[in-house]
């Protein structure tokens, strides 16, 4: 028997308490994984890039043998379900969305809130996709880049601030 494997975690990572991150699990520096998150990497690979934020309620998985890939500035919004192949760098993934086994997310995309990306689907570069099924719907603009810079932004300060513990909890216990 094999034995335990743990996540390689980058520098100033920050994950709540309450988040479950497990296997073969690669952290890019100043990762943000936040409450009831959950990253599993108990059938393949996940290696998450620099500066990705991960927001409450999300969970990351991907088909046994399959390895997924995360790249650097990438926000995945509040109870997302994130099972795909590929997440380009610097793009947006809406809060309650699904990215279904062997999606590919392009570079500087957006997935809108509540968008089902079917399986398979190849999304271009610099594209929004929205609907169940998810279709691209527009080219993603410069306010769309500026929003999900201001998102990586946000988290990579709201890491900090949770790391030297501004917010405690204040439930029993916590």
């Amino acid at each position: 028997m094999d034995g335990p494997v743990y996540p390689k975690l980058g520098r100033g990572v920050y994950i709540a308490p309450t988040a479950y991150v497990a296997g073969h699990v690669t952290l890019g520096d100043e990762c943000t994984v936040m409450h009831q998150v959950v990253i599993r990497g108990d059938v393949s690979r996940i290696v998450i890039g620099a500066r990705v934020n991960v927001q409450d309620g999300t969970i990351v998985h991907t088909k046994t043998g399959v390895d997924m890939a995360i790249a650097d500035d990438v926000g995945i919004g509040h109870r997302a379900v994130v099972h795909c192949l590929r997440v380009g760098p610097h793009s947006l993934i809406g809060i309650g969305s699904i990215v279904l086994d062997d999606a590919v997310i392009g570079r500087d995309c957006i997935v809108a809130a509540g968008a089902v990306v079917p399986p398979g689907m190849q999304v271009p570069d610099g594209r929004v996709v929205a609907g169940v099924p998810a279709r691209v719907v527009r080219d993603v603009r410069e306010t769309d880049r500026e929003y999900i810079t201001f998102v990586i932004e946000n988290y990579r300060r709201l890491n900090r601030e949770h790391v030297a513990g501004k917010f405690p909890n204040a439930a029993p216990g916590g």
